[in-house]
């Protein structure tokens, strides 16, 4: 079954005096993979290479590196261990030694695979895509209860009266979580399933 991250996790190693940091995090879309990637690289490394998966989605780069030797690395890393949802970001200060290409595949792939390995891992659930509106006021509510719930905000698209959210809940949390939006809204919200275009 694959399983996303807890939260951040970091791993630190020295190879042939070139500093290595991998640092890896969930995401739940590719805006979450660009702001991380955009937030902890650093400017002042050799490199910033990141691989991120999200279902069948995926991207990765070498940042200057010799091509295939550190995106795709990083997201076979990612790939070996059933991650999904997952970004992993290693951060490369060269310290005068070279690597050769293998040499460099190994660190940027074994750097991800230890920080994934040590890790704590959460299950993914298949969930069901449902749709509602909801106020602003109801707003920061309602994403708590789905965040309580294990579901997932993919969309939210803000109207003249409130938002119309679309969600990712698993099938045993659904009836549950009516029942909070119903107490939320004094019965005005109702789930629907949103249908496949």
């Amino acid at each position: 079954m694959p399983s996303t991250l807890i939260g951040p996790c970091e791993f630190r190693e020295e190879i042939r005096k070139s500093r290595f940091i991998t640092l890896a995090a969930p995401i739940s879309n590719p805006a979450d993979a660009q702001a991380f990637i955009e937030q902890n690289s650093d400017l002042n490394a050799t490199h910033n290479c990141w691989a991120w998966k999200l279902g069948a989605q995926y991207r990765s780069t070498d940042d200057g590196e010799p091509g295939g030797t550190a995106g795709r690395p990083i997201l076979a890393a990612i790939e070996a261990q059933d991650f999904d949802q997952v970004v992993v970001l290693v951060i490369r200060w060269y310290g005068g030694i070279q690597l050769g290409t293998g040499g460099l595949a190994r660190a940027y792939g074994g750097g991800a695979n230890k920080c994934l390995q040590h890790a704590e891992r959460l299950p993914l659930i298949d969930r069901v895509p449902l749709i509602f509106d909801c106020t602003f006021s109801e707003l920061a509510l309602v994403k708590l209860r789905l965040a309580e719930l294990n579901g997932l905000v993919q969309n939210e698209t803000f109207t003249a009266v409130g938002v119309e959210l679309c969600v990712a809940l698993g099938p045993e949390q659904i009836d549950t979580f009516q029942r909070q939006l119903s107490d939320i809204s004094r019965g005005r919200i109702v789930l629907q399933r949103e249908e496949p275009e």
